[in-house]
């Protein structure tokens, strides 16, 4: 029992500090979004279009985060500290070699993806220059994540979430003063943005160097092939999970946008207020994988036992909570993004109905994270690839296209797509169990 305690009280100490993290980002965030929804919904508009396609470059550099975080951590159970620094080193070569790729293709990429997401033609300049500006930094963005993860490997969540925290402030400070004291508007919330990439990235390198686990000598750290190997057999099939989610939300996006403006506004300021509510599971998504990872590297099958069932309980108790919350507070969450009373009531009617399945949202986020720290990461790109594009986008193409329906049945397809993923995630995690699919040579 004494143990068990033990562990469950690590996972905490482990989890309060993304959630803290994620909080303070998320109400960060709030804030930057408030500011650019109160100078009108082209505006909302401009930046909200190419959310989705940002979050697909972020997936793409966080797929490999999570395959370093995965292997480090289970070195980290065994102790063998030679692969670490070994790890460590390569990550330096994923951040170069996937900033300037990903950097490179947003930026030809930029002057059309506001067409493709079917943008107004109004708002289709001001997208573009808003993706331009906050693709310049990629290079700083893939160092936020993919060191993020190194760090969060060896058990060490308070850092990054001090990195992000102040990265979160001086992005809001820049925001007030470029949007609003300069005047410069949408182009304003852009430089900030890059701003803050530039110096998350930049101060991820220096704790990443400065900790005594991750340091290594310049001199040895050489391209490793093996490591490489074992990084891409776990990140290959989480890219395909992120790509085949993000293309859905894209698709998903570019289908509501068509609905209008105002529509399309309440749909994405709705998306955004409700990823506050969002915080319990993806906070306790981060120290599931690294505790799972160090219980495998020990070969502890008690120890990952507990872990297992410690985060989903948590997750899912939490996120009930947070659903509860979510229904009363939906309408005044809305407000504070937008002065529209329109964009505000359709929106809230939106949270109202999402609340109900956030435990179902949960659920999925966890079992995200156990098969994470696993290495077992086609389980979550098979799950994802057949309830994203088989229920979501499938039902909500119907929906819009065929039977010419509104915001709150588009909306009841994407609670079938969670709520479907979290069945499914769910099962598999108790195959893998069961069969003894989680220990190391099982991997995938």
């Amino acid at each position: 029992m004494d143990k068990r305690n033990k562990i469950v009280k690590n996972l905490i100490y482990l989890s309060i500090p993304t959630m803290l993290e994620q909080i303070l980002s998320t109400l960060l965030q709030y804030v930057d979004t408030a500011m650019v929804g109160h100078l009108g919904e082209e505006a909302t508009a401009a930046v909200s279009v190419t959310t989705t396609i940002g979050w697909l470059v972020g997936s793409l550099m966080n797929a490999l985060g999570i395959a370093l975080l995965s292997l480090m951590s289970q070195a980290v159970g065994r102790g063998d500290h030679g692969e670490i620094k070994k790890m460590a080193s390569q990550a330096v070569y994923l951040v170069l070699g996937i900033g300037v790729l990903l950097g490179s293709i947003s930026l030809i990429l930029a002057p059309y993806i506001p067409v493709w997401m079917g943008a107004a033609e109004s708002v289709q300049g001001p997208a573009t220059t808003y993706f331009t500006i906050i693709s310049l930094p990629m290079i700083f963005r893939a160092a936020t994540l993919i060191f993020g993860a190194t760090i969060r490997a060896n058990l060490d969540t308070k850092t990054p979430m001090f990195v992000n925290l102040i990265a979160n402030v001086i992005n809001v400070v820049l925001d007030l003063f470029l949007i609003y004291g300069v005047g410069l508007g949408v182009t304003g919330a852009a430089i900030a943005t890059a701003v803050t990439h530039i110096f998350a990235g930049s101060a991820m390198f220096i704790v990443f160097r400065r900790k005594k686990e991750l340091h290594f000598s310049w001199k040895e750290a050489k391209l490793d092939t093996g490591v490489m190997k074992k990084i891409s057999k776990i990140a290959i099939p989480s890219i395909g999970a992120d790509l085949t989610a993000t293309l859905g939300y894209v698709f998903f996006a570019g289908m509501v946008s068509g609905m209008g403006t105002t529509i399309f506004a309440a749909h994405s300021i709705a998306v955004e207020a409700e990823t506050l509510f969002y915080i319990p599971g993806y906070g306790l998504r981060t120290a599931t994988s690294a505790m799972t990872g160090v219980s495998i590297g020990e070969d502890n099958s008690k120890k990952l036992r507990t872990v297992m069932k410690a985060s989903i309980l948590m997750t899912v108790g939490l996120m009930a909570m947070s659903g509860i919350i979510l229904y009363f507070v939906s309408y005044p969450l809305m407000r504070v993004f937008t002065s529209s009373v329109e964009v505000a009531t359709l929106g809230a009617e939106m949270l109202k109905i999402v609340a109900f399945s956030e435990p179902f949202f949960g659920l999925m986020v966890v079992c995200q994270g156990l098969f994470y720290g696993m290495g077992r990461t086609k389980n979550v790109f098979f799950v994802e690839a057949f309830s994203m594009w088989g229920i979501r986008i499938l039902f909500t193409y119907l929906v819009v296209n065929v039977w010419h329906l509104g915001l709150r049945q588009v909306w009841y397809c994407m609670i079938a797509d969670n709520i479907c993923k979290a069945t499914l995630l769910a099962i598999s995690l108790i195959i893998v169990w069961k069969k003894g699919k989680w220990r190391n040579g099982n991997r995938n």
